[in-house]
């Protein structure tokens, strides 16, 4: 068993204290002295030239400070994109222009085009509304594949067309992957779409820009993810302040799922306009403005072929994909379709040949980007389906099929160049047909018939890559920034301990976890570990929380910069105890001499750290404080293997999940509570999306989903009672905890699992369908049952 609040426990999560009882600091609840309060006046055309903006009216309303237009950020930095991605010709990708307010023309319905700042958020909106704006409506392009047909209008007429890149991987594959297909003795192909969405974190966006004018600084308060990133490309890109002159913070953060990592418009403008006004500025989103200023996830359109063998191994695999950028390149947008799209698809399995090639659109349409699981659930819906799709075709089954293909022998090098170090698929596939009780499917298969139901049963596996990496590689590959993590641990006089990382949290249970590890290598209570994040005055530089990295990178930091203190206390206590360093041993909270009865208690070492009188100043300087940066040398690869079971009901089309497994292997697992809720999580957004949730724009560019009334999230009666487990262990290699990642692994195994059941269940009923596209509404299902 663990120790009490070490690793392996599932200790109750300290931070829910504040959380359940209300007394959360969110940016929302912050208010500086004398703030105003912003209403951005936005686009309701996708697509257009502004003539003329009048502002006489709004200016002389009352309590309006002024008014900002596109025209007051002449020469000042756009929005930046943090990674360029290099098309299949070795040419750089198109990168237009992202002003912070339109200036020339609107390219999406949301698009900012005024700011009013006033004394009250309701004396903004009024002013907005009285501003005149005359726009020349042009035509919009939504669709992907017209956007880059001949003749297409373009979204900026400043590139030569909407296609940001064309890129292919690994592009000296392509002829070994034709020749393969043109020999394979079985060819499958589906065209899928991995439909767009809106992410919808509970909290919505807030941004509150403050300035202080004796000391010319910026303070920016803001729901960010990774709050260093935020004032390194605001400063250094947009509003050209230096960083020692700019804080930004981000205290607590209801919910990201990505939406949150991004630099918006809305922080810049408040902090441009507070030092403009010379007083504090804060915005507070609405959620219709989250619908149409929030970046948008996923929106793919794939084609994917499988070719066998006539021993139905896998010999090949090629995807041609449409991924849509929206109006402007959000920061880590270029990099979702491909490094973290195309390297994936070789998945679970040993296939010899890959070749991916992604084509990036622009449309008017909100900008998209990473959301939970950015490319990773796109690349394993693809190739999950299509091995669903090869079994039915081949009268083989689906299990057995993957079985025979699973890689089982590690480290494994992909031909889409990333190398997996640790691995058992067919353990996670075992646990999952245990507790997913698959043998008994065909006894709840008759039960459903005899009430007239559709059962289906859906399996599918997954790998992920977690914690991106190292930073010389992503360099090469377009990153425009490092993707290590930082901590300094300081230890008090009194042996409590404050960390301070650049890993921001945002619902994961940092403060829950982290401690955890901490007081596992000292052995203290975790109680005496306090984390401190979210506030670039107090912390060091950091890359903040996405892509499943906290424990892996951040978590890894705090490891080195603890091994430091441990060091050197080491070093305090051989004085103490009037020994060899080399023989002092650290246990259970006390350095002892080995193979005595000689001890000093953690406190006491401490102590002496800030009270040094028993050791001389010349070996050891007084205090005990740390930092390191960790830059991990590899990606970590979760993976998984996850069941669905639906039953149909032919009356209506409608899909109810019955049961839900899903079998992971996240490596060595700090927290099982706290995964588990991880899991449980990801596993509901990935059912709202194979179920229920698509973003829908008509062919004008009018968002038809823009509230809760036409996009549907799930509610706690559309998904069912989970079984999870993440006993099959095979820790990471190469970051010292063995963890890998376990944040986003639901949302990325879940909609393959539930769309392959709802297909089952249609073919089990003499249906030929062979596919239907997310969200599976009722609809759909009842369209593809009676076709």
């Amino acid at each position: 068993m663990p120790a009490d609040g070490g690793i392996g426990a599932s200790t109750k999560r300290r931070e829910d204290i504040r959380f359940l009882s209300g007394t959360g600091r969110y940016t929302d609840d912050l208010n500086r002295p004398g703030q105003a309060y912003v209403f951005f006046l936005r686009s309701n055309v996708a697509h257009g030239k502004i003539k003329s903006i009048n502002t006489d009216d709004a200016a002389a309303m009352p309590g309006v400070a002024r008014i900002f237009t596109g025209a007051d950020f002449e020469g000042v930095g756009g929005i930046p994109c943090g990674w360029q991605v290099t098309d299949k010709h070795g040419q750089p990708m198109q990168e237009p222009a992202h002003p912070v307010l339109a200036q020339g023309k609107v390219r999406h319905v949301g698009d900012p085009i005024a700011a009013v700042v006033a004394d009250t958020a309701e004396q903004a909106r009024d002013a907005a509304e009285a501003i005149e704006v005359d726009i020349e409506d042009l035509p919009a392009v939504i669709d992907m594949k017209k956007a880059v047909e001949e003749g297409a209008p373009k979204v900026h007429d400043d590139l030569t067309s909407n296609l940001c890149y064309d890129w292919g991987f690994v592009e000296e594959n392509k002829d070994a992957v034709e020749q393969a297909f043109q020999d394979a003795a079985h060819v499958t192909t589906l065209e899928l779409v991995n439909n767009r969405l809106i992410a919808n974190p509970m909290e919505p966006r807030v941004a509150i820009g403050d300035y202080d004018p004796a000391g010319d600084m910026s303070t920016l308060y803001t729901t960010s993810q990774n709050p260093h990133v935020i004032r390194l490309l605001m400063g250094a890109f947009v509003l050209g302040i230096p960083e020692h002159k700019l804080r930004v913070v981000s205290p607590d953060v209801g919910g990201g799922f990505g939406t949150k990592i991004f630099h918006y418009a809305e922080e810049a403008f408040c902090t441009f306009a507070a030092r403009a006004l010379k007083r504090p500025v804060k915005w507070t989103s609405s959620r219709s403005e989250a619908f149409m200023s929030d970046a948008h996830g996923r929106d793919h359109v794939s084609t994917i072929q499988l070719a066998l063998d006539a021993d139905n191994n896998f010999t090949a695999l090629r995807t041609d994909t449409y991924a849509n950028m929206g109006a402007y390149l959000s920061t880590f947008a270029p990099s979702v379709p491909t490094w973290l799209h195309g390297v994936l698809m070789a998945g679970n399995y040993k296939t010899p040949l890959i070749y991916v090639n992604v084509k990036a659109v622009f449309t008017n349409t909100v900008p998209v980007d990473a959301y939970r699981g950015a490319g990773r659930p796109e690349a394993t819906y693809q190739l999950e389906r299509v091995i669903d799709k090869a079994a039915r075709e081949l009268g083989v089954d689906p299990i057995a099929l993957r079985r025979q293909n699973f890689i089982t022998e590690f480290p494994y090098a992909t031909p889409v160049a990333v190398e997996y170090d640790t691995g058992d698929y067919h353990a996670t596939m075992d646990k999952l047909e245990e507790i997913a009780d698959l043998s008994g499917f065909e006894a709840r298969l008759a039960e459903s018939k005899s009430r007239g139901k559709l059962r289906g049963l859906g399996v599918n596996c997954y790998i992920e890559a977690c914690g991106i990496a190292p930073s010389n590689l992503v360099g090469q590959l377009g990153a425009r920034a490092g993707l290590y993590e930082s901590a300094t641990v300081r230890v008090n006089a009194t042996g409590g301990l404050v960390v301070m990382t650049g890993s921001h949290s945002h619902g994961q249970g940092h403060e829950t976890a982290f401690p955890q590890v901490i007081a596992e290598m000292i052995g203290i209570d975790a109680s005496m570990v306090e984390i401190v994040h979210g506030d670039t005055a107090n912390a060091p530089m950091g890359m903040g929380t996405y892509g499943s990295r906290s424990l892996a990178v951040g978590g890894s930091a705090m490891v080195r910069a603890t091994e430091k203190i441990i060091a050197k206390a080491k070093k305090i206590a051989a004085h103490l105890l009037e020994a060899s360093e080399g023989d002092i041993e650290l246990k259970d909270g006390a350095f002892s001499v080995a193979g005595t009865d000689k001890s000093v208690a953690w406190g006491d070492v401490t102590l002496a750290a800030y009270v040094p009188h028993n050791y001389p100043l010349e070996d050891i300087e007084p205090g005990l404080e740390e930092t390191a940066f960790y830059d991990p040398n590899n990606f970590t690869y979760p993976s998984g293997a996850y069941a669905c079971e639906v039953e149909v009901d032919p009356d209506t089309g409608k899909a109810t999940i019955e049961r839900f497994a899903a079998a992971d292997d996240f490596g060595n697992i700090v927290n099982p509570m706290i995964v588990d809720g991880q899991v449980h999580g990801g596993i509901a957004q990935g059912i709202g999306q194979a179920l229920l949730e698509g973003c829908v724009y008509d062919e004008d560019g009018q968002l038809l989903t823009g509230s809760y009334m036409d996009y549907a999230m799930p509610r706690a009666d559309d998904v069912p009672y989970y079984h999870v487990d993440h006993s099959c262990q095979t820790p990471c290699t190469h970051n010292p905890l063995g963890v890998k990642g376990c944040g986003e692994a639901g949302a990325i195994g879940s909609p393959p699992a539930v769309v392959n059941a709802v297909v089952d269940a249609l073919q089990r009923n003499g249906s030929s369908i062979t596919h239907i596209d997310m969200p599976l509404s009722p609809s759909r299902v009842w369209a593809a049952m009676t076709q």
